[in-house]
């Protein structure tokens, strides 16, 4: 599928979930966040804490559990839609940290930062752009977060060397995504509302690290969870598509200088 044709089909999709709309199948469908919510690793308290609307189901993980957020860090979200994960971010990181969502979704934009005003977050600010092309200065994030956002890119090892050009030397990737645990049938690989339900689009484990390899990422460690399966079989129903791919959390390091 060409590049630009799955940008478009991906903007034009989370466009519509912002507006309310929904989507027919994939991790953009979730019928009851809330509840989700949970069975992805939030807890109660978690999800009673973000402005209404902020939680829309769209994830796979919980990033924050492996983030290991720390007051005063400086923390850039990878397709942040409504802000959810920014909103929990910036309660761990403090007045004195600094929350970046970056999406290139207007209507999830202008929804996100209508959250931050709500929920009066001065710390967070919403950015739009691609995150193949981020709108972050060189060496400024202690922590980049994606949650289900990465697979739906076309050019993957462009978003990770994007990570770490905006990352410090020591700067930490904590991410939730779908990854491929078998080769996807040409059926799935070609059927855009698999790819926009964040499907289709799934790399394996092994071209993930090599794209972080590539990009001068250490201390790789790239976990998938089985249990996930449970969750993603109900994406495409009759589809089988918990036999192909699975939630995994990615993590790794730019090096400090020396290293």
């Amino acid at each position: 599928m060409d590049k630009d044709d799955i940008l478009q089909a991906v903007r034009q999709q989370y466009g519509q979930v912002a507006q309310g709309g929904g989507c027919a199948t994939g991790c953009c469908g979730a019928p009851a966040p809330v509840q989700f919510s949970q069975t992805l690793g939030y807890s109660a308290q978690e999800l009673a804490r973000v402005p209404a609307g902020a939680d829309l189901g769209l994830g796979c993980g919980n990033p924050q559990a492996i983030a290991a957020l720390r007051l005063g860090e400086t923390v850039l979200d990878l397709g942040s839609g409504a802000g959810f994960d920014c909103f929990l971010a910036a309660r761990q990181v403090g007045e004195s940290g600094r929350v970046i969502g970056v999406d290139m979704t207007p209507e999830m934009l202008a929804k996100a930062r209508h959250n931050a005003a709500q929920g009066k977050y001065g710390q967070v600010e919403f950015r739009l752009g691609e995150i193949e092309n981020l709108p972050v200065a060189d060496g400024t994030v202690d922590v980049v977060m994606s949650n289900c956002v990465i697979n739906l890119s076309p050019d993957k090892g462009r978003v990770f060397a994007e990570a770490y050009r905006v990352l410090k030397k020591g700067g930490r990737l904590a991410i939730s995504d779908v990854v491929a645990s078998a080769p996807l049938p040409p059926e799935i690989r070609q059927d855009m509302a698999l790819y926009t339900g964040c499907m289709a689009g799934a790399a394996t484990v092994e071209e993930i690290e090599s794209m972080l390899r590539a990009a001068g990422f250490g201390q790789i460690r790239i976990r998938p969870q089985d249990e996930s399966r449970t969750f993603i079989r109900d994406w495409a129903p009759g589809r089988n598509i918990q036999n192909f791919v699975l939630s995994a959390t990615i993590e790794a390091v730019k090096p400090e200088e020396g290293e």
